[in-house]
């Protein structure tokens, strides 16, 4: 399995885009840096969206990435919770914003939107995919995606402390999880439902007690003017924990 990190960060720059990973080529998880980080034919390619939840850093390219598929004529998967879909049929894809390809063309939809259950083992693709709910401001999900051969990718979504549920119903070998800020914004960032340093040390030490391991772990939706900050706590977490903790970066490529 590769995963390729499209976008790392939640702000947008020349050198920073939103978080959006890629699959072996064919399964996207958030729409955040999609299309801006693909060339059309490896847009193509792409068989199955997942999304998260529903905020905007994570959802931006579903628009855009349907336009591209409708004037093809081709259609794309979209699979996420019942609140993901209500928001882009309400406010990105409301025919006034933007198309509705979630309706558009009418015998033939672009986005062929799929509601999921949490806790509920599907097969996308050839993918074992498991959504499972995580703590954060909106209903959220994150995803183990376990290719044929075993290996397996559990990516939080954005989320805050509290995942021990979480932890008990998956088994990866790479954990790719948010942490937002560094350690001096703590409190602000766990009230909203996200992570800092030491918040994950929490979080992954609550893992090793449920499933006696730490996977490998890779940190993505930093902050870019907070990212040194965030590197140098987070490899004090990796030391403490004797554990391979990195952050990632745009292009960066994973391999199982």
């Amino acid at each position: 399995m590769n995963i390729r990190v499209l976008g790392a960060h939640n702000c947008e720059s020349q050198n920073s885009k939103l978080i959006s990973l890629l699959i072996d080529d064919v399964l996207v998880i958030d729409a955040g840096g999609l299309t801006s980080s693909l060339s059309f034919e490896a847009q193509q390619k792409i068989k199955a969206i997942l999304l998260t939840h529903q905020h905007y850093d994570h959802v931006r390219d579903i628009p855009t990435i349907a336009m591209n598929f409708y004037l093809r004529n081709a259609t794309i998967n979209v699979y996420s919770i019942q609140s993901v879909y209500d928001a882009l049929a309400t406010h990105l894809l409301d025919e006034e914003l933007y198309p509705n390809f979630l309706q558009k063309p009418l015998q033939n939809p672009t986005i062929r939107f799929t509601i999921i259950e949490s806790g509920k083992l599907l097969q996308i693709e050839g993918y074992n995919i498991l959504a499972v709910p995580v703590n954060h401001g909106a209903p959220t999900v994150g995803y183990q995606v376990a290719s044929p051969d075993g290996k397996a990718v559990f990516y939080t979504g954005d989320t805050g402390p509290g995942l021990a549920d979480c932890w008990q119903r998956i088994s990866p070998q790479l954990l790719i999880t948010e942490v937002t800020a560094p350690d001096k914004y703590k409190e602000g960032a766990a009230k909203s439902g996200h992570l800092t340093p030491s918040l994950l040390k929490q979080e992954l030490t609550s893992f090793r007690e449920l499933n006696d391991y730490i996977p490998q772990v890779v940190v993505v939706h930093m902050s870019p003017h907070l990212e040194r900050e965030i590197e140098a706590e987070i490899a004090t977490v990796g030391k403490a924990l004797g554990s391979s903790i990195t952050l990632a970066y745009e292009g960066m490529q994973l391999n199982l």
